[in-house]
């Protein structure tokens, strides 16, 4: 690199911050380029703390003045904050500074979006604000007064005192500064209440654009049944008199949970039938959830520091996690988060991008806001509920809750409240959190005199700074089929706690079925030696649903694998196996529709790559195409009697029921347009009313090659709608021929309507080539050369959103060496810009020094 590598933090050296503070005071004074923001700290030192130092964070602001006590100082200012000689006790300090929203693209702090003031703080983002110690474990009470010309003005905690052109906020809870939220503009709510546990009332709003308030019905029931639930299921109750939701169009994650204002993209709260598909109400409600469910576990306990945000983010991913298995279908929703977490999460772990879920060390916290962190910290989170069990976890909870509440804690003090509980030792646990890699499990068995043994080696492959792991404590789960299908022993929990162990079953009269890793009991790879014949038995007959979705997964993917490396045809086992799945209507709907689907093409890219041979993207899409053609023939009358029997009369719902039904109808549709070229999915295009009909159909049609017409039929029905205009894009290039989807993408660059400003355009577009393995690996090398282009373009404005689309080139060593040549000259050709963001520089160089 052309530049000096940013320093890196290490967990190893946290020290307690020198001074606390116990009261913050802040007014703002609005305004688009010039906005005044007043503060009054009182600052205390801290017992614990080894120095007397006073430093402050502070970026890009202009200091108008400061004082002590009162008095007129002059601190030493530097691009990153300030320091200042300062009494040995306590002392009140007062600033006032200025800061630019309108100017800030990077969406960080204080920021402008479509003339609404917002503000983003988690990780860093306060210290764009004013000076402060920006660090999780200084939590503080903050008060709050904003002066401007907006009709609303909102902040953390409950309301006080208002009138023209002002408005006051306390929130009585201690905080950390990332927690801090301000919004103000011209916006519009959809008013609720709630009645806690205790009976106290609590006032709802969702905030929104004027225009957007008949978007809301679905958000405020999704967070009503949030607080039910957490009430329920984990005894906790809201704390405080009013609870407001706001919509933001510019917005680099999909919500924050600051304390009692939560500030949303758009895309995760806005929905309606007509505009929003049956996945957005089911995401929409689950990070309603999230986003709820951080009251207690993210806010009244946060992190001690950002090496411990896997605290906060695993545990809460969990319980809404939970929350939606309740609300929804608990295997479905299982399978969902498996093939999520084996899309990026392995993906991560076996690149150079791999970190343990508590990391050692860090450039930029932002580019640790990873599937690592918050899809396998829920995966540890599972793992230790399921070998402690459910009382013993109730019980420890409980116990967190009591002991945390108000404190910035560790992995350690977590872990410790499940010692205390049950008595056990956890250090060998912790090192799930503290390796890299996914484990690898491989298995053998062996059945003599009625004794079945299972045999177990666990591996963890070398990542990037950790190349030896010593074993860990991996649940598994297993359950065994007799030859006639039934279950001869039930689901067992096998720990596993060496690199190798024997697990026997006694007093069996045959060599059993083994149903191994039931409901994803670990986040590992298993690799046994098997074949089609009992793939297609588990697919039959396994009780648990997610072994019995896996093996019909895996006798997918052996077929492809086949036609990929050797020309095979597609596997008739397979084709048959899943039209007797698809018509079993025993079985869920929308559980059916998963069974329909096929290894993505990053997943088979792996599975050839793991096997020691460099996958060819082309072919990989090729034997797709082959397999879902041949699919759509062997199971074209099956398709048509699901698609009719699956269509919804009923008024549009968007819950479990319809939703699968519509499911498993679109997923027969896709097997018919390649049957009847397209014109099934033109008559439900035609006439569909919502949105889960119309964006199906469309996608067929263009998958058909059939598409033009209804592509801007489509632009011209909901243009002045930007959340579906950011499907319009997605879907485009989603569909697009390898050869072609650079084309389609550099075209949508160039439409009027797309903006790299806008984070959600950016990725609906740029993120749609890079998530089409076949184009974006073109052997041109051009898809490669166009996400460069924009990502160079996109650093010096937004680098949080540059930094996370530089994963798009994680996977380079996989491919072969024309490929990775290509890949190189992009990447050094992002590494050599001058002034390249302290984000972008940690990604790009963590990618090229693998």
């Amino acid at each position: 690199m052309s530049h000096a590598a940013p320093q890196a933090i290490h967990l190893a050296d946290y020290t307690p911050p020198n001074w606390l503070v116990s009261s913050v005071h802040l007014t703002f004074r609005l305004d688009p380029t010039g906005t005044r923001v007043l503060s009054r700290i009182e600052f205390a030192p801290n017992p614990d703390a080894s120095s007397r130092d006073f430093a402050l964070d502070g970026e890009n602001m202009k200091l108008i003045s400061a004082r002590i006590d009162g008095a007129e100082v002059t601190p030493d200012v530097g691009a990153h904050g300030l320091t200042c000689d300062v009494p040995d006790g306590a002392f009140t300090w007062e600033a006032e500074v200025e800061i630019n929203p309108a100017s800030n693209t990077a969406l960080e702090g204080l920021y402008m979006s479509s003339g609404m003031y917002c503000t983003q703080c988690e990780a860093e983002g306060f210290r764009k604000i004013t000076y402060y110690p920006d660090r999780p474990d200084v939590m503080s009470v903050f008060t709050v007064r904003i002066e401007g010309d907006e009709p609303v003005m909102l902040s953390n905690g409950n309301p006080g005192n208002s009138g023209d052109g002002f408005a006051e906020w306390h929130d009585p809870w201690p905080k950390p500064a990332y927690l801090f939220a301000l919004v103000a503009g011209r916006l519009v709510n959809h008013p609720g209440s709630f009645t806690t546990m205790s009976g106290r009332e609590v006032d709802l709003n969702i905030w929104v654009r004027p225009g957007d308030e008949g978007k809301c019905a679905f958000g405020m029931q999704a967070l009503k049944d949030s607080m039910r639930w957490d009430e329920e299921v984990y005894g906790r109750e809201y704390d405080l008199d009013l609870f407001n939701i706001v919509a933001v169009d510019d917005f680099n994650m999909g919500a924050m949970e600051n304390k009692g204002l939560n500030i949303f993209n758009s895309s995760c709260v806005l929905a309606s039938p007509e505009t929003s598909t049956d996945a957005n109400f089911e995401r929409i409600e689950a990070i309603i959830a999230h986003e709820y469910f951080h009251n207690w576990t993210g806010n009244r306990i946060t992190c001690r520091d950002w090496f411990q945000l896997c605290l906060k983010e695993g545990l809460t991913v969990f319980r809404d996690a939970q929350f939606t298995s309740d609300m929804r279908s608990a295997p479905v929703k299982r399978i969902e988060d498996v093939i999520v977490l084996r899309a990026r999460q392995f993906r991560e772990d076996n690149g150079p991008l791999a970190h343990p879920v508590r990391p050692h060390s860090f450039v930029e916290i932002n580019n640790f806001y990873t599937a690592t962190v918050y899809e396998k910290g829920a995966e540890l989170i599972g793992m230790l509920k399921t070998l402690v069990g459910d009382e013993a976890w109730s019980k420890a909870l409980t116990l967190y809750f009591q002991r945390h509440d108000g404190q910035a804690c560790t992995i350690e003090d977590w872990l410790k409240v499940f010692e205390d509980v049950t008595g056990r030792d956890l250090a060998q646990f912790k090192r799930w959190y503290e390796d890299a890699g996914t484990p690898r499990l491989s298995v053998t068995d062996e059945f003599k005199d009625g004794t079945y043994t299972l045999n177990f080696k666990q591996e963890t492959p070398p990542t990037p700074g950790q190349d030896s792991k010593p074993p860990r404590v991996i649940p598994i789960a297993v359950g065994l089929l007799g030859q006639n299908g039934d279950e001869v022993v039930e689901t067992r929990i096998l720990e596993m706690n060496k690199a190798e162990q024997n697990f026997e079953f006694t007093g069996l009269s045959a060599h059993p079925i083994p149903s191994i890793l039931r409901g994803f009991s670990a986040p590992v790879i298993l690799m046994r030696e098997t074949n089609d014949a009992e793939r297609a038995f588990l697919l039959a007959h396994d009780t648990d649903p997610f072994n019995k979705w896996e093996a019909g997964r895996a006798l997918a993917r052996a077929g492809l694998l086949e036609m990929i490396s050797e020309g095979a045809n597609p596997d008739a086992a397979y084709l048959e196996a899943v039209r007797t799945m698809a018509t079993d209507d025993s079985l869920d709907p929308a559980f059916r529709a998963l069974t329909l689907g096929l290894p993505s093409q990053d997943d088979l890219a792996q599975a050839i790559h793991d096997a020691g041979s460099t996958p060819d993207p082309q072919a990989i899409w090729d034997a797709l195409e082959a397999l879902k053609d041949a699919r759509a023939e062997a199971l074209e009358d099956t398709a048509n009697a699901l698609y009719s029997q699956h269509q919804v009369g009923e008024t549009y719902r968007p819950d479990a029921e319809q939703s699968g039904a519509r499911a498993l109808a679109n997923a027969a549709l896709a097997m018919i347009t390649r049957r009847d070229g397209g014109a099934a999915a033109q008559a439900q295009y035609d006439s569909a009313d919502n949105m889960t009909q119309q964006l199906a159909a469309l996608g067929c049609l263009l998958q058909a090659g059939k598409g033009d017409t209804a592509v801007q039929a489509f632009y011209e029905q909901w243009q002045d709608d930007r959340l579906v205009i950011d499907k319009w894009f997605g879907l485009q290039i989603a569909h697009a021929a390898p050869d072609q989807t650079v084309a389609v993408t550099e075209r949508l660059t160039q439409h009027p309507d797309f903006t790299m400003k806008n984070p959600n355009r950016f990725r609906a577009t740029l993120g749609a080539l890079a998530g089409s393995p076949a184009g974006f690996h073109h052997a041109s090398g051009e898809g490669y050369r166009l996400l460069a282009d924009w990502l160079i373009k996109l650093d010096p404005l937004n680098p949080q959103t540059t930094a996370r689309m530089c994963s798009a080139f994680e996977t380079w060593r996989r491919y072969d060496d024309a490929r990775q040549t290509l890949i190189k000259k992009q990447l050094r050709r992002i590494a050599d810009q001058p002034k390249l963001s302290r984000d972008t520089t940690e990604m790009v160089g963590r990618i090229l020094q693998s």
